[in-house]
């Protein structure tokens, strides 16, 4: 009699690094020859346990070495409290539980949500990962997302056309500490969309489909400039792990050795306790190097690999890629090509990042901000600006936005000069990079006009640094005009929202005798003037103006 497990066989799709372009981690998906298996395990909490099993061991037959994950039903965790068989069936194939991630699937209504909370807990005690999956396409309730506090969190690619919605999801992973990735992606738009939308992961046909085999390699699109999400200070280790080689640290150098030979794209192998912690890294250049010598294989084959290793170079898993390039700079010049392990809050191992790819990242990150720095002042144009000022929008933040020009500046040209007027243009720039420092962000739009996005707590300081100053060109007095509209969450839709408020404001500011500020609330009427008065004189060619105060 023939048992319904005759007929199921397992497909794996590769889950992939976007900056980095390497594969991540397998995923596992069932896929019987004939009727519905996962219908059935939806409704039987046991059958789908057994299927999480029968995945695992599906996997270690191929001997991947990568990450693995594995789907299970959100009832079943609450109905079983857990999966004592998985993690058995873990130990008894050679892995660790902190090397397989469980992708807890929809639906989750009507799950008591205190039992899957209390499941999800003992499972993160054993050592697996946990993964949100089908947000955006399922049932999840957000305090439930934000209770779960999960590792990953897996968008469906229908939320792409919502670029607001992916940037707000980014958010809420930082302040929980988990990566992003869109499944389904089927297009280079839909992966561009992802890049942009700050997506850490994805997968999808377009890098590779699901195959009985796992995939050797995987196609990612180029990057353009324009693909990808706004540099942030310090990018986050996070978006540049790749999986670890490891080995629990009494390995034998024969068996590293074996590992290395077998698996050429492994740069080295971790040598980890029992709780999945780093005790020493063995580089795969210098291990080699040491068994092919005179005699070395007669004489390590069966000693510990210890023998071969150094002490591991960690960082922790919220640390910046800055932070990286300080850990390597620290240690030895010989050792400035070893991986770095990444390890989270317990100490243990989620995988590794090479120099390589983060001077790649942070190079690109440079180029791309110097492509669009005005020649003039060295200052950001305003596509920086407006794509900070749309990311703010999607994230629900309250921001100032503000628009400073110099009166009369075709005056100022033909009265002192040109070259005065572009000095007095650097000038500006200067003064308003230095006031705004860490508290705001400054573009040159061009001329003699500037943006300024800040947190409205901090405009006052800031507008000082810049309006008090006596400015002049020629040896003549020169004014200018600010124009700030603050807006806070729903008020604007788009930064385009946001320059049409600004408009009137400019105008209202230009009106004003003297150095100018003028501020508004977008959605309320009116505008306060904070500085500047009554109306501004008719202007005969290159005129004097008050001074400030």
């Amino acid at each position: 009699m023939h048992s319904w497990t005759d007929t199921l066989r397992f497909a794996f799709q590769p889950v992939v690094n976007l900056r980095t372009g390497a594969v991540a981690a397998l995923e596992i998906l069932a896929r019987p020859e004939t009727g519905d298996i996962l219908a059935e395990a939806r409704r039987d909490p046991e059958l789908d346990g057994r299927l999480a099993v029968l995945a695992l061991r599906a996997a270690t037959r191929k001997e991947t070495l990568l990450p693995l994950h594995v789907n299970v039903f959100a009832a079943t965790l609450a109905d079983l409290g857990g999966l004592t068989p998985l993690h058995d069936a873990v130990r008894a194939v050679g892995r660790l539980p902190w090397e397989v991630t469980l992708d807890i699937v929809p639906p989750y209504t009507h799950v008591p949500q205190r039992a899957l909370l209390e499941a999800v807990a003992s499972l993160r005690e054993q050592g697996f990962r946990i993964s949100a999956d089908g947000i955006g396409d399922g049932d999840v309730p957000l305090r439930l997302l934000t209770d779960l506090s999960p590792d990953l969190v897996k968008l469906d690619s229908s939320l792409l056309s919502r670029p607001a919605a992916v940037r707000a999801m980014r958010t809420l992973c930082e302040q929980l500490g988990a990566l992003v990735a869109v499944e389904g992606v089927e297009t280079e738009l839909q992966c561009a969309a992802a890049l942009a939308a700050g997506a850490q992961l994805a997968q999808g046909e377009l890098f590779a489909p699901p195959a009985r085999i796992p995939a050797a390699d995987v196609y990612v699109p180029p990057r353009s400039p324009g693909a990808l999400a706004m540099p942030r200070p310090g990018p986050s280790v996070r978006e540049f792990v790749r999986p670890a080689a490891v080995l629990p640290v009494a390995a034998s150098a024969g068996q590293v050795r074996a590992l290395l030979t077998g698996s050429p794209e492994v740069s080295g192998v971790l040598l980890v306790d029992q709780a999945g912690v780093p005790v020493r890294s063995v580089h795969r250049s210098r291990f080699l190097l040491s068994m092919s010598g005179r005699y070395g294989h007669a004489l390590y084959a069966d000693r510990p690999a210890f023998k071969l290793s150094d002490a591991p170079r960690t960082v922790g898993v919220d640390a910046t890629a800055w932070e990286v390039l300080d850990v390597v700079a620290i240690g030895g010049r010989d050792r400035t090509s070893d991986d770095v392990a990444v390890v989270d809050h317990r100490g243990r191992c989620v995988g590794v990042v090479r120099l390589a790819d983060l001077v790649r990242a942070l190079a690109e990150n440079r180029v791309e901000e110097a492509a669009g720095l005005n020649p003039l002042t060295r200052l950001p144009g305003s596509d920086a600006i407006t794509s900070e000022v749309d990311r703010r929008i999607g994230d629900g933040r309250a921001f100032a936005l503000s628009w400073l020009d110099i009166d009369h500046f075709k005056q100022v040209n033909d009265g002192a000069g040109f070259a005065a007027g572009d000095e007095l243009i650097r000038s500006v720039g200067r003064a308003l990079e230095q006031a705004a420092a860490r508290d705001a962000r400054v573009g040159h739009i061009g001329g003699d006009d500037f943006l300024l996005l800040a947190e409205e707590e901090v405009l006052d300081p800031l507008v000082a640094g810049v309006l008090d100053a006596p400015w002049s060109a020629g040896g003549r007095p020169v004014t200018l005009s600010l124009a700030t509209v603050v807006c806070l969450p729903g008020s604007v839709s788009d930064h385009r929202q946001a320059a049409a408020h600004l408009a009137p404001l400019k105008k209202a500011a230009k009106a004003l005798r003297g150095t100018s500020w003028v501020l508004a609330r977008a959605g309320l009427p009116g505008h306060e003037i904070r500085r500047g008065s009554g109306a501004a004189p008719a202007q005969a060619g290159y005129a004097t103006v008050e001074p400030l105060g």
